[in-house]
């Protein structure tokens, strides 16, 4: 059925597929922006330069070229099992240095690689 604005709103909470067609990489960056969970977003493309463009622009915490958007995981970037997950930018309590205001985008770069 078509989407309408409502839809992109929305957090479905099941294994639904929600596709919108735009014109062009700028107008995708910007839907994924917006709409986005800010998880982890990935693209399919051979354009080298899309796939820059598409790293540098998504804002979410792990950006996929080329690769399934279930390689976003702790064990799959070497930090071990996963005790929660945070898609906000600051998440310390108390105390605060350096070290508590960094904030990591993970820039992935595969050839196809699934998870099985």
């Amino acid at each position: 059925k078509p989407t309408t604005p409502a839809d992109w709103d929305a957090e479905y909470l099941d294994a639904i597929l929600a596709i919108r067609i735009v014109d062009g990489l700028d107008a995708a960056i910007a839907h994924i922006n917006r709409y986005g969970s800010g998880h982890t977003d990935g693209i399919v493309t051979r354009d080298l330069q899309a796939a820059k463009l598409f790293l540098e622009r998504v804002d979410s915490a792990s950006v996929l070229v080329n690769a399934s958007t279930r390689l976003s995981g702790g064990g799959d970037y070497g930090m071990g099992a996963v005790v929660g997950i945070s898609t906000g930018r600051l998440h310390a309590r108390g105390p605060v240095g350096p070290r508590e205001l960094t904030t990591y985008k993970w820039q992935v770069r595969g050839n196809g690689q699934l998870r099985n």
